[in-house]
Formats: C-alpha cells, structure tokens, sequence
C-alpha cells in the first residue's frame, strides 16, 4: 500500500460482519478468533435489532430513515458547533482537548455491533466512526436502557479504576465539551461524563479505564465512559464504541497495536451475508479486486472527530455533473459508518437528481417518499439498467458505487424504488458520504498518513 513514509507495519484485527436478517432477534456475544497473523471479531447488523417482525416493509424504511435524518441533523449541529467552542486560548492549552465529546444521532442507525472484552468480561457495542468516546453501561445503574448481555461490575474488575478529574485525560474531556479546562478539583474525585443524543437518548457516569480485549489483543489502560444512567433506543446492546478522530477514541487509544489504521468492507446484502472491519494495515486481511486509491483527508482543527475528504465531482451513467457546488465548499465531506444515505448540498444534489431523472426518463415516477424526493415506479420489470453512480476525490481519486447502492427499494413489489440520495437544506451544509453508498468498498482510514482509501471487493465471506 501507497503511504507516506516508511513506518512499521501494525499488526491487523479483522472483525466480520454477518447481517442479521431484517426484523431479527436480540443481540447475542459475538465470536472472535485469531487467523494468520490478524485478530478476528465478528460483528453484526444493527439495524434491523428490536423490530420485533410486526412493521411493514415501507414502515419499517421510514422509521430507518427519519432516524437517518436526525442524525444527519446532529452532525451538522457538531459540525457547526466546534468553532464555538474551541478558543484559541482553549487550542493551545490541550493538545488532546480537538473535539466535543457527543455522539450522532439515534444509534438504530449505526448499523453494526461487535463483542468486545472489557475488564475480563464482554459488551457487545454499537461501532461508530463519529463518535469519539466508547462506553458501556455499568453497575450500580440508576437508569439503564435494556441489554442482553449482563451490565459491567466494576468492582468484578481488579484492573478497573475510575480517571481522577485533575488527569489529562479528563482535561481533554472537559475543553472538548466546552468546560474549563483549568477548573480546580480535588483528586480523589472522579472524572464524569455526559453524553446527550438529538433525540433525547443520553449517557452519563464517570471516565474509567480497564483492560479492553480484542480476541485476546489486551489494550492495558483503555479510558471509556461507565455509564450509569442511559436512556435510548440501543437496541439491547451494552454501549457504544467510539472509532472517531479524537484523543479519546478506540483508534488514538490503540495507535501502539494498530498503528492508527482500520478498514471495513460492508456487504451489499441486508440480510445472509458478512463483511469485514480490520484492526491495523496489515493488507493481507483485505480480499480487495482493484488496487487501493487514495485521498487525503482534510485537515481542518475544528473538523471535530470526522473523517472528511474533497469530492471534486460525481458522474452517473458515464456522464460527468456540473455543479458550482464543488467549487464553493460543497465538495468537503464526511465519511461516515452510521450514517445511511448520502447527503449532498442542494445545488450538488440537483444537478446529479436531475441527470439521474433523464437517464431514467423511459420508467414513470413514483411518490417520494421520506427523505429520498426521487422515485420510480418498476412493477414487473425483470431487469432495469441502473445508471453507474461514481466519485471523484482530491487527488484523483475515482470510486465507483456498487450498483445496490444506487437506488433504495421501498416496497417489496418494486412499485417505489428510490434515488438513494437525499439533498441537505443548506448550501453551507457539509456532505456525508454514507453507508449505502459504501457497499461491496474496501475503505481505509489511515489517520498516520492522513488519508482515506478506497478498492472494490466483494463483502459476502467469512
């Protein structure tokens, strides 16, 4: 793989994915395993969790995305937020005070979980790469959200220890959640924590650290949140694992063991097929059938625990968009594993909308439906020609969409299948590239080299 100087190669975590199929049970642990050098955690669907199997199909679609939407929302609030609150007085105090410490939207939509060890025992958490701080619920709990697995005991734990308020570790907390961070305490106290949610969902305890296992790869020392009041709909899981860019995340914390660097590969299929997300550069885990091309992430201070790249451009059917919106700051967006459908800037959005709807012109549209304003109707057609969807990033960069990430289908009898594209209210909105657009992708995030890489593979092995 292409970087940008000589470094040790870490050694790789490759976690698999395996779908749950849609309106599936509860969350169960996770296996993991180690296999020719890479250390192996399966991971699972999320979103179809706490169903219960009694939503119709377009029921069970718009609840999905209106969560979509809040977060989508929630992120832009982030991103707007952070030039708030970060003095420059604040900056040059803490080099690990960067971000806020909040998390997105309504966790249903941070579609997958893995089992993880934390103090001995296991937590099977919501992974999300815009989150920056992992937590767990924990004993003794004033309010917990139901979870199948047993709440953390920290005193079960000989490695458990809560993080004093005068560390730096919660110095980092408090300037990134716009508190002061020379505010006196004494050192027997506690650091603690609040994390509030868009919708009402929040977690609140205190900052600890224990030992956190990955298939047996012991990270000594790792600081999350022990929740003890949690509220929301996390779907019987035990917290939440931060993979953000931020002093705090899984991804800083294991910097050691991982050299900064993870990749996934989401499967194409929502149900009966698996993925996989890696732990480390080691490329030999990766089943990729192009070469990996390369961007650079953006470098902004205030660009909070995101990874945002440059899209310079977007072509569909071979038929490249023009749009002043690439060229104004609408081209800056944000990669992200939670969030489901793309979301463009208007004026992006309606140029590419628009080539989409001409190409298509020969199939009658269809009423739109929730976010997604462009649909068709296919009743009883076989085999429709969908429109190659690819983009264009800083650098070069040219990343081809999977065709299932083309079009969204909302009723089982194809009478409404939608553009799986959404536009964002404002120009001065930042894009989010999401998941369904990501599928069948190999995409790495290597924060050493500050890029992000993308190649073609097929996510449907174990």
């Amino acid at each position: 793989m292409a970087r940008g100087g000589a470094r040790a190669v870490a050694p790789a975590a490759l976690l698999l994915l395996l779908l749950l199929a849609a309106g599936g049970g509860g969350v169960h642990c996770l296996r993991s395993r180690a296999e020719s050098g890479a250390t192996v955690l399966e991971l699972r669907h999320h979103a179809s969790l706490g169903s219960g199997g009694r939503s119709s199909r377009a029921e069970e679609a718009r609840a999905v995305l209106a969560s979509d939407a809040a977060r989508v929302s929630s992120l832009q609030r982030r991103v707007g937020s952070y030039g708030l609150i970060r003095s420059p007085d604040a900056a040059a105090a803490s080099k690990l005070a960067q971000v806020p410490v909040t998390s997105g939207a309504r966790l249903r939509t941070l579609n997958y979980v893995a089992t993880v060890g934390i103090g001995g025992g296991e937590a099977t958490v919501i992974v999300d790469t815009a989150s920056e701080l992992t937590w767990v619920q924990c004993k003794p709990c004033d309010a917990c959200h139901d979870q199948q697995e047993p709440l953390f005991d920290p005193s079960s734990s000989p490695s458990y220890a809560a993080v004093p308020c005068n560390s730096s570790s919660c110095d980092a907390l408090r300037v990134a959640t716009g508190m002061s961070g020379g505010q006196a305490c004494d050192q027997p106290a506690a650091c603690s924590y609040a994390l509030s949610y868009r919708d009402g969902s929040c977690s609140r305890g205190v900052l600890a650290h224990d030992r956190l296992s990955l298939a047996g790869e012991d990270i000594e020392g790792f600081v999350f949140g022990c929740g003890t009041s949690n509220q929301g709909p996390f779907g019987g899981t035990s917290g939440l694992m931060g993979l953000g860019r931020s002093p705090l995340s899984l991804i800083s914390q294991t910097t050691e063991q991982f050299g900064g660097v993870f990749s996934y590969c989401l499967p194409r299929k929502e149900s009966g097929s698996s993925g996989s997300l890696v732990l480390g550069d080691d490329s030999s885990a990766y089943r990729n059938s192009t070469p990996i091309v390369y961007t650079a992430m953006v470098t902004d201070p205030l660009q909070g625990p995101f990874y945002m790249v440059s899209l310079t451009g977007i072509s569909v059917g071979g038929e490249d968009v023009q749009s002043p919106g690439f060229s104004s700051g609408g081209g800056r967006a944000i990669v992200d594993s939670g969030t489901i459908i793309t979301s463009l800037v208007p004026s992006v959005y309606a140029a590419v909308r628009a080539e989409f709807v001409r190409q298509l012109a020969e199939y009658p549209q269809a009423p739109p439906f929730s976010i997604l304003d462009t649909c068709f109707d296919l009743t009883g057609l076989r085999e429709v020609q969908v429109p190659s969807l690819k983009l264009a990033f800083d650098g070069g960069a040219e990343v081809e969409v999977d065709s299932k990430g083309v079009l969204y289908v909302v009723a089982g009898d194809a009478s409404q299948v939608c553009l799986a594209l959404a536009a964002l209210r404002s120009e001065d909105d930042t894009p989010i590239i999401g998941n369904y657009q990501q599928k069948n992708l190999r995409v790495i995030f290597d924060t050493a080299a500050s890029q992000i890489g993308f190649a073609q593979e097929t996510c449907d092995y174990i």
